[in-house]
């Protein structure tokens, strides 16, 4: 980062529930409803048991990020944190991963608001709504990450809103007789039902729900008073929001999916609002999802990416355009605007393949988390000869075990994009080192 006073810099305005509120609106309260059809299936039926061992697996991640947050506060994330505890070429393909994840997410978000607009209002290309979704949230993004924190309280906000009255009105079907007639365990254990390999199977689709709680992390230096401590108490509080408000959402509605046989897992959520409540239910559900959901995810998703541009390029690992600042709302804009650019072009060309973006959209984010991991063994374990058994070497382990365990259930697409992601990483670091551009830069 410039020392110079008169170069623009990200402005530290966030607090504690600042942050509270970008991470979940990131990981969206209602998250578990775009794949409740196949958390089921998966799971045959024990949905709420596991969302419960997602969460748990989420946790050592969550850890290792509020430790190294602690230590080492940049806007960079994974990319940051290797860097530093791990060497040159680390670090930079920690950012490189993680790129793959956050520039997919936002495009994956759009296709997703776009197919459901098409739903709602037939006859307007998706293409259209891709755009203008894009042009919305950069729009907010532009002006600061306060506003942008505004918009992700109100957006989250009528999120839960929104599942609390589904699962109000849920619940008074189930006592009306739907479903398994009332609130029931079955949806946390059914002797008969139990098989290991298919609830583990289920909970590394559960895994993907938890997914964004990490990015907050990115804004290690926009937070207020400089306090390291925030950003990892932040990280944790959201993880354990959402695991709790997920696990509460799966038990309820798993208890009313006992009562339906499935057309559709993707529609899943319309399928069992349908039958609980009524069609009309169904619809303001869709508008719901396709508008406020949607636009919440997006905000913080641009956001979280154009930080870590920010970082790689203030560090000369990506074009220094990238890390400029502007002067005025202290946003860094030119990366906002890249990243909104690879957005839409990823979200038009795959608009109508969005099963195949899925597949694809948390390679890189297993691989920063890797990453992760091992910065966390070998900044304090191994080089600081840590005796915190649990924080900075079991932890850490057995977030390394769950990654290894999810990357293993991969699709043949995404394992091949993956790989070819990290081989041009590969090539781009060995030309930084050969430019020395890799060197770590003083002000880090």
């Amino acid at each position: 980062m410039s020392n110079d006073p008169a170069t623009p810099t990200l402005r530290r305005s966030l607090g504690y529930w600042d942050l509270i509120v970008y991470g979940l609106a990131y990981i969206a309260p209602i998250a578990p409803l775009s794949t409740l059809g196949f958390v089921w299936d998966a799971s045959h039926g024990l949905i709420a048991l596991a969302y419960v061992l997602g969460g748990v697996c989420m946790y050592f991640t969550a850890k290792s990020y509020a430790v190294m947050t602690e230590t080492i506060p940049t806007a960079g994330s994974v990319y940051g944190f290797a860097r530093h505890a791990l060497g040159r070429l680390p670090g930079f393909l920690g950012g490189w991963m993680i790129l793959l994840d956050y520039l997919l997410i936002p495009a994956f978000v759009y296709v997703l608001i776009a197919v459901a607009m098409e739903t709602l209002v037939p006859g307007v290309d998706r293409g259209v709504w891709i755009a203008l979704m894009v042009a919305v949230t950069t729009l907010i993004n532009w002006f600061g990450v306060t506003v942008t924190t505004r918009a992700n309280f109100i957006a989250v906000g009528a999120q839960v809103v929104v599942v609390l009255a589904l699962l109000g009105l849920a619940t008074v079907a189930l006592y009306h007789g739907k479903g398994t007639g009332s609130l029931t365990l079955q949806p946390f254990w059914m002797p008969g039902r139990f098989d290991a390999g298919a609830i583990f199977t289920a909970t590394s689709i559960c895994v993907m729900s938890f997914l964004g709680f990490d990015a907050i992390s990115t804004l290690s230096e926009e937070v207020e008073g400089h306090d390291r401590r925030l950003v990892g108490r932040a990280i944790i509080a959201v993880l354990v929001i959402s695991a709790g408000f997920f696990v509460v959402v799966s038990w309820v509605l798993g208890n009313v999916l006992a009562g339906i046989r499935l057309q559709d897992p993707a529609a899943a959520a319309y399928e069992v609002t349908r039958y609980a409540i009524g069609a009309w239910a169904a619809v303001v559900l869709a508008w719901a999802y396709a508008l406020v959901v949607g636009f919440s995810n997006a905000l913080p998703m641009q956001v979280g990416v154009a930080r870590v541009l920010y970082a790689m390029g203030r560090d000369r690992q990506l074009p220094a355009a990238l890390a400029r600042v502007h002067p005025r709302y202290h946003t860094p804009y030119v990366g906002m605007l890249v990243t909104a650019a690879l957005s839409l072009a990823v979200a038009i060309v795959m608009r109508n393949m969005m099963d195949e973006l899925a597949t694809i959209v948390n390679f890189g984010a297993l691989s920063g988390f890797v990453l992760l991991h091992i910065s966390v063994l070998v900044h304090f374990g191994v080089r600081g000869r840590s005796r915190q058994l649990f924080v900075h070497w079991l932890s850490p382990l057995a977030g390394i075990a769950v990654v290894a365990a999810v990357f293993s259930g991969m699709s043949r697409l995404a394992t091949e994009v993956g790989l070819g992601w990290l081989a041009a990483g590969l090539v781009w670091g060995l030309v930084l080192h050969a430019r020395r551009r890799d060197e770590l830069s003083a002000g880090l």
